[in-house]
Protein backbone atom coordinates (compact mmCIF):
# COMPACT_ATOMS: atom_id res chain seq x y z
CA UNK A 1 0.00 0.00 0.00
CA UNK A 2 1.49 3.50 -0.73
CA UNK A 3 1.01 6.97 1.37
CA UNK A 4 1.05 9.89 -1.08
CA UNK A 5 3.74 12.75 0.89
CA UNK A 6 3.32 16.17 0.16
CA UNK A 7 6.27 17.87 0.91
CA UNK A 8 4.94 21.39 1.99
CA UNK A 9 6.45 24.77 1.96
CA UNK A 10 8.44 25.15 4.95
CA UNK A 11 9.56 21.24 4.40
CA UNK A 12 13.55 21.34 4.39
CA UNK A 13 14.53 18.94 1.80
CA UNK A 14 17.26 17.50 3.69
CA UNK A 15 15.08 15.82 5.89
CA UNK A 16 13.83 12.10 5.46
CA UNK A 17 10.31 11.38 4.65
CA UNK A 18 8.36 9.13 7.26
CA UNK A 19 10.38 6.02 7.74
CA UNK A 20 10.25 2.28 9.06
CA UNK A 21 14.12 2.52 10.93
CA UNK A 22 13.21 -1.43 11.06
CA UNK A 23 12.30 -4.26 9.30
CA UNK A 24 9.74 -5.02 11.27
CA UNK A 25 8.89 -2.20 12.97
CA UNK A 26 5.01 -1.44 13.21
CA UNK A 27 5.51 2.78 13.19
CA UNK A 28 7.26 5.15 11.00
CA UNK A 29 9.34 7.72 12.58
CA UNK A 30 8.12 11.67 11.93
CA UNK A 31 10.98 14.49 12.37
CA UNK A 32 10.87 17.99 13.34
CA UNK A 33 11.39 21.05 10.74
CA UNK A 34 11.34 23.56 12.87
CA UNK A 35 11.58 26.98 11.23
CA UNK A 36 14.37 28.51 9.77
CA UNK A 37 14.89 31.01 12.77
CA UNK A 38 15.03 28.05 15.32
CA UNK A 39 17.02 25.41 13.12
CA UNK A 40 20.43 26.33 15.09
CA UNK A 41 19.46 26.42 18.06
CA UNK A 42 16.23 24.06 18.46
CA UNK A 43 12.93 24.35 20.54
CA UNK A 44 13.21 24.18 24.47
CA UNK A 45 10.86 22.26 26.21
CA UNK A 46 10.52 23.20 29.81
CA UNK A 47 8.98 20.59 32.38
CA UNK A 48 5.39 20.05 31.88
CA UNK A 49 5.57 22.49 29.35
CA UNK A 50 4.20 21.23 25.86
CA UNK A 51 4.78 22.04 22.31
CA UNK A 52 3.33 21.78 18.79
CA UNK A 53 6.18 21.08 16.25
CA UNK A 54 5.97 21.06 12.67
CA UNK A 55 7.02 18.06 10.34
CA UNK A 56 6.58 20.15 7.01
CA UNK A 57 4.74 17.34 5.70
CA UNK A 58 0.82 16.24 4.64
CA UNK A 59 -0.09 12.81 3.69
CA UNK A 60 -2.78 11.27 2.13
CA UNK A 61 -4.33 8.49 4.37
CA UNK A 62 -6.09 5.64 2.53
CA UNK A 63 -9.61 5.56 2.76
CA UNK A 64 -10.33 3.06 5.26
CA UNK A 65 -7.54 4.27 7.45
CA UNK A 66 -5.96 6.16 9.81
CA UNK A 67 -2.63 7.57 10.80
CA UNK A 68 -1.85 7.18 14.63
CA UNK A 69 0.75 9.53 15.70
CA UNK A 70 2.20 8.07 18.96
CA UNK A 71 5.67 8.90 21.40
CA UNK A 72 8.91 7.77 20.54
CA UNK A 73 10.04 5.06 23.32
CA UNK A 74 13.21 6.55 23.54
CA UNK A 75 12.48 10.20 24.14
CA UNK A 76 9.66 8.60 26.53
CA UNK A 77 12.18 6.52 28.59
CA UNK A 78 15.09 9.27 28.57
CA UNK A 79 13.17 13.05 28.94
CA UNK A 80 9.88 11.82 29.94
CA UNK A 81 8.41 13.30 26.38
CA UNK A 82 5.35 12.09 25.29
CA UNK A 83 2.46 12.63 22.32
CA UNK A 84 -0.10 14.79 24.54
CA UNK A 85 -3.15 13.62 22.47
CA UNK A 86 -1.84 10.05 22.32
CA UNK A 87 -2.35 8.22 20.17
CA UNK A 88 -3.27 11.38 17.55
CA UNK A 89 -5.20 10.69 15.04
CA UNK A 90 -4.65 11.63 11.00
CA UNK A 91 -8.21 11.21 9.46
CA UNK A 92 -8.38 9.84 6.09
CA UNK A 93 -9.89 13.60 4.86
CA UNK A 94 -7.60 15.61 6.24
CA UNK A 95 -4.90 16.87 3.79
CA UNK A 96 -3.52 19.96 6.06
CA UNK A 97 0.63 19.27 8.02
CA UNK A 98 0.83 16.80 10.00
CA UNK A 99 2.12 18.27 13.44
CA UNK A 100 2.86 16.97 16.62
CA UNK A 101 1.70 17.68 20.00
CA UNK A 102 4.74 16.84 22.56
CA UNK A 103 4.56 17.14 26.38
CA UNK A 104 7.79 17.15 28.56
CA UNK A 105 6.65 15.07 32.24
CA UNK A 106 10.20 15.42 32.98
CA UNK A 107 11.84 17.50 35.70
CA UNK A 108 14.18 19.02 32.95
CA UNK A 109 14.12 21.11 30.01
CA UNK A 110 14.11 19.37 26.46
CA UNK A 111 15.95 20.67 23.02
CA UNK A 112 14.24 19.57 20.39
CA UNK A 113 16.43 19.61 17.28
CA UNK A 114 15.55 19.83 13.77
CA UNK A 115 15.60 16.85 12.04
CA UNK A 116 15.19 15.03 15.95
CA UNK A 117 12.69 11.94 15.27
CA UNK A 118 9.84 13.15 17.51
CA UNK A 119 7.17 10.48 17.34
CA UNK A 120 5.79 7.32 15.22
CA UNK A 121 2.92 7.36 13.12
CA UNK A 122 1.13 3.87 12.24
CA UNK A 123 -1.12 3.60 9.60
CA UNK A 124 -4.47 1.11 10.46
CA UNK A 125 -7.30 0.17 9.34
CA UNK A 126 -10.60 1.46 10.66
CA UNK A 127 -13.82 -0.11 11.31
CA UNK A 128 -16.89 2.04 10.88
CA UNK A 129 -20.08 1.45 12.96
CA UNK A 130 -23.27 2.68 13.69
CA UNK A 131 -25.12 3.24 17.22
CA UNK A 132 -28.02 2.06 18.19
CA UNK A 133 -30.03 2.72 20.93
CA UNK A 134 -31.19 -0.04 22.86
CA UNK A 135 -32.61 -0.54 26.08
CA UNK A 136 -30.46 -3.08 27.99
CA UNK A 137 -27.13 -4.49 27.24
CA UNK A 138 -26.06 -8.13 27.31
CA UNK A 139 -24.96 -9.04 30.77
CA UNK A 140 -21.04 -10.23 30.79
CA UNK A 141 -18.95 -11.33 33.52
CA UNK A 142 -16.99 -8.40 34.33
CA UNK A 143 -20.33 -5.68 34.28
CA UNK A 144 -20.12 -2.36 34.55
CA UNK A 145 -16.66 -3.16 36.95
CA UNK A 146 -14.36 -0.05 35.53
CA UNK A 147 -10.77 0.75 37.28
CA UNK A 148 -9.46 -2.14 38.66
CA UNK A 149 -11.85 -4.07 38.77
CA UNK A 150 -10.34 -7.15 37.51
CA UNK A 151 -7.61 -7.03 40.08
CA UNK A 152 -3.80 -5.94 40.28
CA UNK A 153 -2.11 -9.81 39.76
Amino acid sequence: MKLPVLCMENHDPSLALPAYETEAAAGMDLRACLAPDDRQDGIKLPSLARVLIPTGLAIAVPDGHEAQIRPRSGLAARHGITVLNSPGTIDADYRGEIRVLLVNLGPETVTLAHGERVAQMVVAPVTRISPTQTDALPETRRGAGGFGSTGTG
